[in-house]
């Protein structure tokens, strides 16, 4: 088994932290005291990744190793995403190794504990665990989170928000005054944010909502759902994901249910298949491979500071949504343009 950066700090009879930052910030550590861990890590033969050699030595990071840890790479709105910043990082001198956690936060732990040692940074997509421990858990390995903010790290999110708000005045426009929202996983924080978010909205908008529970951010966790959204009276759903928004009007269709003549189905993300469903789906367009993007820039922003440098202040990049309209959603029955007011008869 290779040595671990763990057995190089209980060598040298430092913290596991000190020995980090002597690979990866050495001018915060004494001279003595680096001295120390660098020569336990020769005496154990433990090798740091390329970034970090570079930066212990006090030289420019040429080339770097960067984890992006996804949720659920069978969901194409990472597919997008992934693509965008493997193309990006190239140009980076960054080479992106994928990884999935399957939606697990003990997943979660043991990959980014894993590969901790072996990588210069990491991209975590809509974790599952708090922010906090993912924080924790990289140490001084340069972070970017991806659907998900916080205050120690820097982070890029799309303006959940937004997309609801003309999603609801679009469907309120139609007549739609009782609409469902389809929840996805209870450790979403992405699931949360549109939650608050579109609770808010539905008050402002005079909207009825139901807010349906937690299901899994699949097709079959759409299908699921499906009977509950029709039970519920709404005339109109808005799902988590498009992957849940198809399974709804696929289950819908099982009850004998019409889309949109007797159901409205909107989605989130506008992924590919959006626009090969019968019918097509409306769905508020996420910019994921802008995302991939910005993520690659952020990371290469910490992976070349020089050494010693101050830590800036994480960023955090809010992302445009757009609502795109096709053929899942249209006015509820007997609606006209007349009548499209509460108020009128």
């Amino acid at each position: 088994m290779n040595p671990t950066l763990t057995d190089v700090a209980q060598r040298a009879g430092v913290s596991l932290s000190t020995a980090s930052r002597a690979f990866s910030d050495p001018d915060r550590i004494g001279r003595d005291t680096l001295r120390r861990i660098i020569t336990a890590a020769e005496e154990i033969g433990y090798v740091a990744s390329a970034g970090r050699r570079s930066r212990a030595a006090g030289l420019p990071t040429r080339s770097a190793t960067v984890a992006m840890i996804v949720p659920d790479i069978g969901n194409p709105v990472w597919a997008s995403f992934v693509k965008a910043a493997q193309a990006h990082g190239w140009n980076r001198r960054q080479t992106v190794v994928l990884t999935d956690t399957d939606g697990s936060p003990d997943r979660e732990r043991e990959i980014i504990g894993e590969l901790h040692e072996r990588v210069d940074g990491f991209v975590v997509c809509s974790p599952r665990l708090p922010a906090h421990d993912i924080v924790e858990l990289c140490g001084d390995t340069p972070l970017v989170l991806v659907n998900r903010t916080s205050s120690e790290a820097s982070s890029v999110v799309p303006d959940a928000a937004d997309g609801l708000r003309q999603a609801l005045e679009y469907l309120r426009v139609l007549g739609h005054e009782h609409v469902a929202y389809a929840q996805g996983s209870p450790l979403s924080w992405s699931n949360q944010t549109r939650v608050e978010a579109i609770q808010q909205l539905a008050e402002q908008t005079d909207i009825e909502l139901e807010v349906l529970g937690w299901q899994a951010e699949t097709v079959a966790g759409g299908q699921a759902v499906a009977a509950s959204v029709v039970a519920s009276g709404a005339t109109a759903v808005i799902a988590h994901n498009d992957l849940m928004a198809l399974g709804i009007i696929s289950g819908a269709a099982a009850l004998g249910v019409e889309v949109p003549g007797e159901l409205s189905v909107v989605g989130i993300d506008d992924t590919p298949l959006a626009e090969v469903g019968r019918p097509t789906l409306t769905s508020i367009q996420v910019p994921m491979s802008r995302a991939g993007v910005m993520s690659i820039d952020m990371l290469h922003q910490q992976l070349t500071a020089e050494p010693g440098q101050t830590p800036s202040v994480p960023r955090a990049v809010t992302l445009p949504t757009q609502l795109v309209v096709r053929q899942s959603t249209g006015p509820v029955a007997g609606w006209t343009p007349a009548r499209r007011d509460r108020g009128e008869a």
